[in-house]
């Protein structure tokens, strides 16, 4: 059986997905992160891939979907919020502890190609796709291909500020990069926690506020209300700057009730525009469709890659490899 197994790699969750051959899901299974521990994270995926090989009787390519990217400067892993990552040459040591080549690219990338190729961005020309999650990520397909950019950060709306900012919006709150108010500070999962807190005094994660404001709470869907209109803002900056057809949200906050009603409703005052045709879409492929798209990583052009940059590991490397670009031909 021909496999290919994809991992998302999360601030909270690593999850890996086995399709096989005709791209037919065959396994799944969803860990916590250890957070913090670079050791414990590399020793986790490996043992996923291994769980699932000795369950199917078979060997399989790995691909893997992270946050951050890897630097062209040092092939080293930077800009990743979960920041135990960084400066670790995670494609390496992932491939010396399975005994093969695995090719990594930025969780957001993988969600964009999944989407652009089959999902809600197929036949677009422009899409941008968003994870709302722990951290906040962005990837551009253009054409079917995923844009990586000189620097490996295209699409890394979540490090600028928060647009047209209200006074009591500023300076913002803090970002683990060391700026203040960046969008992640404000979108993520922990921002959306940490802002009903400074509001109403009460600690609560991401999924209970949600549900205390569908249940009818009022400082809940007050603090639901602002992060709309804070998303809002910052979609509209992406449409002046991109125009795209489609804007694909993935990540745990994608499945807030009225989003894709209330952000659209917004969104339109600030963009340059007399209208605005862009879509906002959840992913096609669920939850899934990040590590969906890091399983064709692995796959490289027989899993319908248009181009986009990985960095690849193999045991015998002697030093950080450079980057290289996988192509469907024709």
């Amino acid at each position: 059986m021909e496999l290919a197994f994809g991992i998302d790699l999360g601030g909270t969750k690593i999850e890996i997905l086995g399709l096989d051959g005709s791209g037919r899901e065959r396994w799944r299974r969803r860990v916590p992160t250890p957070r913090e521990d670079y050791a414990a994270t590399v020793e986790a995926m490996a043992r996923l891939v291994e769980e699932a090989e000795a369950a199917l009787e078979a060997r399989g390519t790995v691909g893997v979907g992270h946050p951050g990217a890897v630097s062209p400067a040092s092939g080293l892993i930077k800009n990743a919020n979960s920041t135990w990552l960084n400066g670790r040459p995670l494609h390496r040591d992932l491939a010396a502890r399975l005994d093969r080549p695995v090719v990594l690219a930025n969780d957001a990338n993988c969600l964009a190609l999944s989407e652009a190729v089959d999902g809600a961005g197929a036949g677009a020309e422009v899409v941008f796709a968003v994870i709302l999650g722990t951290g906040v990520g962005g990837g551009i397909a253009v054409r079917g291909r995923v844009l990586e950019g000189a620097n490996a950060i295209a699409g890394e709306w979540g490090h600028n500020p928060l647009p047209w900012p209200r006074p009591d919006e500023l300076p913002g709150p803090r970002c683990w990069c060391g700026l203040s108010g960046c969008l992640e500070a404000w979108l993520s999962g922990p921002g959306l926690a940490a802002d009903h807190e400074r509001i109403t005094g009460a600690k609560l994660e991401g999924p209970e506020i949600v549900a205390r404001a569908q249940a009818g709470d009022a400082a809940a869907r007050a603090t639901l209300e602002r992060w709309f209109d804070r998303l809002a803002r910052g979609l509209a900056c992406v449409i002046n700057l991109l125009d795209p057809e489609v804007v694909v949200l993935g990540g745990g906050l994608s499945r807030v009730p009225r989003l894709y009603e209330a952000v659209p409703a917004r969104w339109g005052r600030w963009v340059f525009s007399d209208s605005v045709a862009t879509r906002l879409a959840p992913a096609a492929h669920g939850d899934s469709s990040g590590v969906r798209g890091a399983a064709w990583l692995g796959r490289g052009d027989r899993g319908g890659l248009k181009g986009i940059r990985v960095a690849a590991g193999a045991p015998d490397d002697r030093a950080d490899p450079p980057t290289r670009t996988l192509r469907n031909p024709g």
